[in-house]
């Protein structure tokens, strides 16, 4: 199964990933290129790191989506490189039609949370600030509505009572990190959707 990660940061989660395939635990998925909207993002470093295509798509005008145009062109650019399962990994942007109907139940998504609860931005800060004694991470289907696709699989975290907002948000993150590789091995060992 051949995948592309997408992302807007860091890429922490893209490194999961690619270390899980480096290591032989990412199943019969192989990573086919790394994609980003944001120039200088530190994901763009892991291509060569890791020797996956990295590249550069211009998203357009707009901050928290791309233009039709750009996301059109970014469908076009996944479908060329053979992409069979798109993975969101840190990317700040929300998909609409292009996209979506270009890989329908082909995208998948990690959020910071155990969702239905904390959908949207900053899925642990939410968590921090409602008090609750535990969160986590999700995997799940990318549709039209922002984080309410059918759940793929998710990690708990538990907030211990010595938990700083940051010691919290740094195990959550580890859980992604173990999340999101065992998905995409389970995804790549059935059939998709």
């Amino acid at each position: 199964m051949r995948i592309a990660l997408l992302g807007s940061g860091r890429g922490s989660n893209a490194e999961a990933v690619l270390r899980a395939q480096q290591e032989g635990r990412l199943g019969l998925a192989k990573v086919v290129g790394i994609f980003c909207d944001i120039p200088g993002a530190r994901i763009l470093e892991l291509g060569p790191k890791f020797g996956v295509p990295a590249t550069l798509l211009d998203p357009g005008p707009f901050r928290t989506k791309f233009s039709p145009e750009r996301e059109q062109a970014w469908a076009d650019t996944l479908k060329a490189a053979g992409t069979e399962l798109v993975v969101l990994a840190g990317l700040m942007r929300v998909l609409k039609a292009p996209l979506l109907e270009a890989f329908p139940n082909r995208i998948i998504n990690l959020h910071p949370s155990l969702l239905p609860a904390f959908p949207g931005l900053d899925g642990i800060g939410q968590a921090w600030r409602a008090g609750v004694k535990e969160s986590g991470c999700t995997v799940h289907w990318v549709n039209a509505s922002i984080d309410e696709g059918a759940h793929l699989g998710q990690k708990t975290v538990a907030r211990l009572s010595d938990d700083t907002e940051a010691s919290f948000a740094s195990r959550i993150h580890a859980a992604e990190h173990q999340l999101l590789p065992e998905v995409i091995a389970q995804l790549s060992r059935t059939r998709l959707p």
